[in-house]
């Protein structure tokens, strides 16, 4: 089994346990063994870690990583035209090959960017085998990740059911759950379901209800347009099915005391502050959520607009708050004293606060003995970096893809020495062009016509 000793590095853990300092790690196989100082390992290998910040791996929440192919189409589009042209009109032309190399593509540019934990929010799979072709894009790249199997929002056609009336297919969640459950790979099954904002009341029970039966996470959108089950929140809750192993993305439409229940209930959310911002949905809820004393996850949710890279969906999302919350105060006269966003806040939430959603939280999210080896190593030597008073701050609003010098999943390096450590990168980048401009090109878009 192999053993790494990773030396003299500041560690930022994640963990109050362990907490923050000069030292070392120890990894034993696929798990950290001890971190501490002056650890003795003669039979690992070591690692000089003496100019970099150790952190945990980082988990980004909600990505819907089958549009790696459409990046920067959706750039300057609203909300409904994302809706027209993407769900009801590009999403129709991919093929299980084009969903396998954008799921590819945008797995490794998580892990080229510090991902360790992804969230694969795949809602184009019309087929099985579409679903088989995401999910082998993930165990391509090696990265750990839920496959969040979903369901395509295409225009309703005459004579079928929209998908609004069609509940999670309960023969497919079997099939893919018996394929991963127990086969020690990395990627595990959660559900994308519409929930009571995209689907029928009785489609949003049926979901709860068979997420709830097999034990597994299920996410949804909430906002971003008119709900079709306007009362269904009221209801799913009087059943009493609300619960941590729900997780609501976005929801800034959400109502006062609603957002407290939800919260009472063990509801886990996800923030993603950017696309939030740009698309329309209103402001991210993160200040909200943490006035009721939680903290959200984090996203980066469609790279056909916004960056995947976490480093940033944090600093904006955290500089937005920032934003509101002195807003608030110089209404109130009160500008000054302490910040109530910290650097830490924004860590947690593409850290411990992610695996927290996936009920992941004793496996991975911060640097613990224990605890699976997913760790990130970020170089301060670079003009960018210097000097670091503070560790986290220097993390979250210094660092970028450049300073992120390797990346470990499970005890085995991804990225090491700035490189990522996949055979025929240029290879998935030539494939994932073609595919993409196949499909622009089937429907006549240009690059001008995204302007």
């Amino acid at each position: 089994m192999t053993r790494i000793l990773i030396k003299n590095a500041q560690i930022v853990s994640m963990d109050d346990e362990v907490g923050d300092f000069q030292g070392d790690i120890l990894i034993d196989g696929s798990r950290i063994a001890a971190v501490g100082h002056a650890l003795d390992a003669p039979d690992a290998a070591i690692v000089d870690a003496s100019d970099c910040i150790a952190i945990p791996g980082l988990v980004n929440a909600h990505l819907h990583t089958w549009q790696a192919g459409l990046r920067t189409i959706a750039s300057n589009w609203t909300l409904p035209e994302y809706f027209r042209w993407v769900h009801a009109g590009l999403a129709a032309l991919f093929t299980p090959e084009d969903i396998r190399i954008a799921t590819l593509a945008g797995a490794l540019n998580q892990l080229e960017n510090g991902t360790t934990t992804l969230v694969d929010w795949c809602h184009n799979n019309p087929t099985p085998a579409h679903t088989d072709a995401g999910i082998a894009g993930l165990l391509q790249a090696g990265i750990r990740a839920t496959f969040m199997h979903g369901s395509p929002k295409p225009s309703p056609v005459p004579g079928q059911r929209p998908f609004w009336e069609v509940p999670h297919p309960r023969d497919e969640v079997i099939r893919l759950k018996s394929e991963l459950d127990g086969n020690d790979s990395l990627v595990s099954l959660g559900l994308a379901i519409l929930g009571p904002h995209y689907s029928t009341l009785e489609v949003a029970f049926e979901d709860f209800e068979l997420a709830r039966e097999f034990g597994l996470v299920a996410s949804m959108h909430q906002g971003g347009g008119v709900a079709r089950s306007p009362d269904g929140w009221r209801h799913l809750e009087q059943a009493g099915l609300l619960g941590k192993r729900i997780n609501i993305v976005h929801g800034n439409d959400l109502g006062a005391d609603q957002l407290q229940r939800f919260v009472r209930a063990g509801v886990t959310f996800t923030v993603t502050g950017e696309s939030e911002m740009v698309s329309g949905h209103g402001h991210p809820i993160v200040g909200r959520l943490r006035d009721l004393g939680v903290r959200p996850s984090l996203g980066s949710d469609i790279e056909c607009a916004v960056s995947g890279d976490m480093l940033t969906a944090a600093r904006i999302t955290l500089s937005h708050q920032r934003a509101l919350d002195n807003v608030a105060a110089r209404q109130a006269g009160t500008l000054g004293g302490k910040s109530q966003a910290r650097t830490r806040d924004a860590l947690a939430w593409i850290t411990i606060e992610g695996a927290r959603m996936l009920g992941l939280e004793a496996l991975v999210g911060s640097i613990s003995p224990g605890k699976q080896a997913d760790l990130v190593l970020i170089s301060t030597a670079s003009l960018n970096m210097q000097p670091v008073h503070d560790p986290v701050s220097a993390v979250i609003l210094h660092a970028n893809q450049s300073n992120i010098t390797s990346v470990m999943v499970a005890g085995q390096w991804r990225k090491r020495g700035g490189k990522l450590l996949y055979d025929d990168v240029n290879g998935v980048i030539e494939a994932l062009r073609l595919s993409g401009k196949r499909i622009l090109g089937a429907v006549g878009i240009q690059g001008s016509d995204l302007e």
